[in-house]
């Protein structure tokens, strides 16, 4: 989080200070040469910018560029008025200026990855042009070529980005009337169902680990997406079309009438915009269990069928004061774990075990705050002491408060040390979270230290023990809001019980039964063999089409016209 605030800042400072230095240079001193010079390097810094900030505006800037470039090409010629350079500074005004209005406007339209359109010329080609276009017209004032020049490359930038212009208005204010290349394209892919997600940056994690297990499904689907930042990252974890939908009519045109089901993977506000489509079923089958607030959130009765991992889930809504009724839960396991090696109790640790500790972040809300890093220092020395080797992964949102940044920031300068002092093989930053899988730390593991999160219900799929940090303020009702908490090894905030809940960690592990149990109540009971099988199964029993009499169409009181009302009463439409 730091290093993308550091480098956003840097390259705002770069683009306006060398856009503002080289036309001072080239206005007021005449020093021509290197005021070009800098103009070229203003241009990169511009291009660098739109990398590291998407969707900046250097209009301002770039308007500087361009007037130190045309004069510094007026005083490289030195033949006075010009009326070639006169139109070239025209046609590059309007372009600088429109280059913004067009972005926003190319960004309402649809557009998709994995599938086979072609898009045509694009309000994106206009942006990566306009730096281009300056860079030759600086080029030709550098070597002091015919103004004509300057002019020829300005139109010919100028006529594309009229071309793209009038695609966009013709496509808004008279949209054709046969199905558009996107609509085509997914008719004959044929989708039988769609993951659909909305949520904020750095959530294409609750995509990913989905994938594999949709394409084994073994139909074709798509994955449909709210907002543009997602599609080249998941576009590149799956052959499945994705298509990036930014308004409701690019909703229209995804929904294809092949599709039956919608996957949803959390609870995001933009849901409700494809929920309205009631011919479709609409499963939640979210991106984690565990005991926190927001996984017994009332939205998830919206649903048609909620597929849940376990019994404990369904319990976490009663629990919580959620009714939801029974037939709308489907226990189908969590698939993702299916690859964790099982260890049936009691587990033997090593003198020198590796626990892994895996912190959460602050949450949006002060009740879902079960972030352990304010004690994560004293931790992790402690785990230190025993001889453990460490392994800390970070919840992907920790940068989004700069307090816990800086927490997390000083336990991995702890790590370091102690790795560079004993050489045990601390994993911590993107080794811990990118170069392994979450599967994988916990393979590698033989203990767990977590704050209330989904990678506990994770975890107990393996059988070894596990302790969780109690950061509130509940006291012996801390087990009963989190019952995952009964199996395993409660940490105090103070941490005065620390050296107790670590010997019975890494050492006795009384609790290995009550795991065991604990084990089959949050993750279903499905062989290991084929464990995830129990999804895939269900997916499939959904997406099966509908048995309706011969002769008989179906009535518009049944199942999916009453769904489609209680929708509209749940969502106020």
């Amino acid at each position: 989080m730091r290093g993308t605030l550091v480098r956003k800042l840097l390259a705002r400072v770069l683009t306006v200070g060398l856009a503002v230095l080289a036309f001072l240079l080239v206005a007021l001193t005449g020093a021509t040469l290197p005021g070009l010079l800098l103009a070229v390097a203003a241009l990169a810094a511009g291009v660098w910018e739109r990398r590291v900030r998407p969707g900046a505006d250097v209009a301002a800037e770039s308007v500087l560029v361009a007037a130190a470039i045309l004069v510094g090409y007026a005083r490289r010629l030195d033949a006075g008025f010009d009326l070639a350079l006169a139109a070239t500074a025209l046609v590059l005004l309007a372009l600088v200026l429109l280059d913004g209005p067009l972005r926003e406007a190319g960004g309402l339209e649809i557009r998709t990855a994995n599938l086979p359109v072609r898009h045509g010329l694009t309000t994106t080609h206009v942006g990566t042009a306009i730096p281009v276009l300056l860079g030759a017209v600086t080029v030709g004032a550098l070597l002091a070529l015919p103004t004509w020049y300057a002019l020829l490359v300005s139109l010919l930038v100028g006529g594309l980005a009229g071309v793209v212009g009038l695609n966009l208005a013709r496509r808004r204010f008279r949209p054709s009337t046969s199905a558009s290349p996107v609509a085509r394209a997914l008719r004959q892919h044929q989708p039988e169902f769609l993951l659909y997600f909305s949520a904020p940056p750095g959530s294409e994690y609750q995509v990913t680990m989905w994938l594999p297990y949709l394409e084994r499904i073994g139909r074709p689907f798509l994955v449909l997406l709210r907002e543009p930042e997602f599609l080249a990252p998941i576009a590149a974890a799956t052959r499945a079309p994705v298509v990036y939908c930014p308004t409701l009519k690019a909703i229209d045109e995804a929904l294809v009438p092949s599709l039956r089901v919608a996957f949803y993977v959390n609870h995001g506000a933009k849901n409700a915009h494809c929920i309205r489509f009631t011919q479709l079923t609409h499963i939640q089958i979210h991106h984690g269990d565990s005991d926190k607030a927001p996984s017994a959130n009332p939205v998830s009765g919206i649903f048609d069928k909620n597929f849940v991992a376990g019994q404990a889930a369904i319990d976490r809504y009663a629990r919580a004061g959620v009714h939801i009724p029974a037939e709308k839960f489907v226990v189908v396991g969590r698939p993702q774990v299916e690859a964790i090696e099982v260890r049936r109790p009691p587990v033997a640790l090593p003198a020198n075990p590796t626990v892994l500790y895996t912190p959460t972040w602050t949450g949006h809300h002060a009740d879902a705050n079960y972030c352990s890093l304010p004690v994560a220092e004293a931790l992790v020395g402690r785990l230190l002491a025993r001889g453990a080797t460490v392994i800390l992964r970070a919840h992907p949102y920790t940068a989004q408060n700069p307090e816990s940044a800086r927490q997390l920031a000083r336990v991995e300068e702890l790590l370091a040390a102690d790795r560079a002092r004993t050489g045990r093989p601390h994993v911590w930053g993107t080794d811990a979270s990118r170069a392994m899988s979450l599967v994988d730390c916990v393979n590698r593991s033989d203990a767990l230290v977590s704050d209330v999160s989904g990678v506990i219900s994770d975890y107990l799929y393996s059988g070894k023990p596990y302790t969780v940090t109690d950061m509130g303020a509940d006291g012996d009702a801390f087990t009963e809001r989190f019952p995952l908490a009964r199996s395993g090894y409660v940490l105090r905030r103070d941490l005065a019980d620390v050296d107790t809940v670590l010997e019975r960690l890494l050492g006795t592990d009384p609790l290995a039964e009550a795991r065991w149990a604990m084990r089959t109540h949050y993750l279903g009971d499905f062989p290991v063999e084929s464990y995830a099988e129990g999804f895939l199964s269900a997916a499939r029993a959904h997406l099966e089409p509908a048995t309706v009499p011969a002769g008989r169409p179906p009535r518009p009181g049944g199942p999916a016209s009453r769904r489609g009302a209680r929708r509209r009463l749940t969502l106020g439409w």
